[in-house]
């Protein structure tokens, strides 16, 4: 799934495929992400790499991590999302 001939860097290329599990709803708000270990397995990559993906996506405000717990979904946050501020309805 990583090609390491690919322009973007790994960690860059497992955070947009998690990214792309969040929008569709593969993992929903507040749903834990993968652990760094799992990670390491499913996508064959370093420690380093896994924490740079989780990092980006964390930079990104799509999660957010516990520590001791793990990492988790928070995006979109329907709490602070309310009709208002939502893209779908009409200002």
């Amino acid at each position: 799934m990583i090609n390491p001939r690919a322009r973007k860097p790994p960690y860059l290329q497992v955070a947009e495929v998690l990214q792309a599990r969040i929008i569709a709803g593969d993992l929903p708000h507040d749903e834990r992400i993968p652990s760094e270990h799992e990670l390491m397995a499913e996508f064959q990559i370093g420690r380093t790499t896994a924490r740079r993906a989780t990092a980006w996506l964390r930079d990104q405000g799509l999660i957010e991590t516990v520590i001791g717990r793990g990492s988790y979904v928070i995006w979109p946050d329907t709490e602070a999302a309310g009709p208002e501020t939502r893209a779908d309805q009409p200002s």
